[in-house]
């Protein structure tokens, strides 16, 4: 069997090629006495399972917490919060737009790229805005990224891009990691796990946070 058929056969498979598998069996390897639970599933569903924690556990290595309390600080001190996604990121910022209102803040969520270009320009001064954004790339985001930046409002950014358009225009950065790996190669339809860990703490460490303020008072 030639190199290229098995580089091909990885693809395929989900893999960019033989060295991405091969780290995939490491891991993978690594973690079966950890989870004795799974030693009936076979390695395929196994290798499903594992790039979930992989990403979980690697997003939480990268957390800073210097920006969670940053960023709880910046919240509280507004009244609004303008909430802006792309594609399946919406529904992670859906999510997160219901929490802050059952805290009695004023979120509001935008994935319409023109408003959300026209909005660049037009939210308050006193008001944060968040960018959910897998890739960091998307144009109608760094776009308003940049105009929200340049009236020298708070701009918070959940991305697993290190090198995304946006952050340049981000105050605060929530780097998460995502896998290489994907079972829908011909679509874009990559993990947010890592999005939705990261927004999840931020809001359940604001929920705490803002506990400690009112049981100090």
């Amino acid at each position: 069997m030639s190199t290229a058929t098995i580089v091909r056969t990885m693809k395929k498979k989900g893999y960019k090629g033989y060295t991405d598998f091969r780290h995939e069996i490491i891991r993978h390897n690594s973690k079966n006495v950890k989870y004795q639970n799974l030693k009936q599933a076979d390695d395929e569903i196994r290798s499903v399972i594992f790039k979930s924690t992989s990403e979980v556990e690697n997003t939480i290595k990268q957390l800073n917490i210097g920006v969670i309390e940053d960023s709880i600080q910046k919240l509280r001190a507004i009244p609004s919060i303008y909430i802006f996604a792309r594609g399946l990121s919406e529904l992670i910022a859906k999510e997160m737009m219901m929490k802050f209102q059952l805290l009695g803040k004023q979120a509001e969520m935008f994935t319409d790229p023109n408003i959300i270009r026209i909005l660049g320009n037009r939210i308050p001064k006193n008001s944060v805005a968040i960018f959910i954004t897998l890739n960091g790339q998307t144009p109608e985001l760094v776009d308003a990224a940049k105009k929200i930046n340049k009236r020298e409002i708070t701009t918070i950014t959940f991305t697993t891009n290190d090198e995304g358009d946006i952050l340049p225009y981000s105050d605060l950065v929530f780097l998460g990691y995502k896998s290489d790996i994907t079972y829908f190669p011909e679509f874009e339809v990559h993990s947010r796990l890592s999005l939705q860990v990261m927004t999840r703490i931020l809001t359940d460490a604001y929920v705490v946070r803002t506990s400690d303020k009112k049981s100090g008072s």
